[in-house]
């Protein structure tokens, strides 16, 4: 059985802004961003983390940089985690879309939750990815505990997976920055969410 401990980014200025904030922008931890990354990783120090694997951006590098120093790791960049390619919203303000980001996605097209936004990609391909490369780090560490530091997403759409909940389920979740989500992989009886959206750890 494995483990996985999923992490979202901390705080970033385009997340306070209420900004799009897709795999097309590298936008750095803010101050508040920085704080939460060193909270959530004593919250993780005392874990026997075997490895610890992020998305290329460099909010989710900067929060896995910083859990990896109380493990002495080295951090596995895989592109598969990256934020969902949001195509020509990016930097686009929440407010002007009328609804939250994750509501106006899962209304695209006749299929809510199949339609590709202009110039990017479907929840489905975030979620199909996602969990290519969750299988793929679970065969590499049978019975350990590995850390992923990934999106808002990316990591909603793993939840509905192991839910078995529609995508179009997403509006209806909370995801905050720099919270933890556990989940565990069994061979045999499949996935069990252990923990969502924790956040105690967390100072403001």
């Amino acid at each position: 059985m494995v483990k996985i401990i999923l992490v979202r980014h901390g705080e970033t200025g385009w997340n306070k802004e209420h900004r799009i904030q897709g795999a097309g922008s590298d936008i750095p931890l803010n101050e508040v961003g920085l704080r939460q990354a060193e909270a959530v990783a004593s919250r993780l120090k005392d874990e026997k983390i075997e490895a610890i694997y992020c998305s290329p951006l460099e909010r989710a590098r900067n929060t896995a940089q910083a859990i990896a120093r109380h493990h002495q790791l080295t951090l596995n960049t895989l592109p598969s985690l990256r934020e969902m390619e949001v195509g020509e919203l990016e930097g686009v303000y929440s407010a002007d879309l009328r609804l939250r980001f994750d509501e106006f996605i899962c209304q695209q097209g006749d299929d809510p939750v199949r339609g590709k936004l202009p110039g990017g990609e479907s929840i489905c391909d975030v979620q199909n990815r996602a969990w290519d490369a969750v299988k793929s780090i679970s065969d590499k560490h049978a019975d350990c505990t590995v850390v992923i530091v990934t999106h808002y997403f990316v990591i909603m759409s793993l939840v509905c997976r192991i839910l078995n909940l529609p995508l179009s389920h997403i509006p209806r979740l909370r995801l905050s920055p720099a919270t933890i989500t556990a989940f565990t992989l069994d061979g045999s009886s499949g996935a069990r969410l252990e923990l969502f959206n924790d956040g105690c750890h967390n100072i403001s």
